[in-house]
């Protein structure tokens, strides 16, 4: 039986695409295909979302790109994490756990 597709929650995807970039320079489906392989396919980014997340990103001083030529050989813009983007990524994820962990203790609460 086929998983069934999960919609991320508001402001995840930043989170997501900073750690996919943390792990080197790639293209836009590269980074879908990077964060739908580490969530075991649960979570698949479609390109109408991941592509205005990408711009927002570089917008906010996040991420930087290039164009470059992908394995296939074809034009592809690459982006990376700046030292912003990196220091972004720590304040996200420490944001993340503290939610989910509330959430959890709420779930907990009988």
């Amino acid at each position: 039986m086929p998983k069934e597709k999960t919609d991320l929650l508001q402001g995840t995807l930043d989170l997501l695409i900073l750690k996919a970039l943390q792990l080197g320079s790639m293209h836009g489906f590269g980074i879908s295909v990077l964060i739908r392989q580490m969530s075991k396919d649960v979570l698949q980014v479609e390109q109408g979302s991941l592509y205005p997340a990408l711009y927002r990103l570089e917008g906010q001083g996040w991420i930087e790109s290039e164009w470059g030529v992908s394995d296939n050989n074809r034009k592809a813009k690459f982006y990376k994490l700046t030292p912003a983007g990196r220091k972004q990524l720590i304040e996200e994820r420490s944001n993340w756990e503290r939610l989910s962990s509330a959430i959890n203790t709420v779930l907990k609460t009988t």
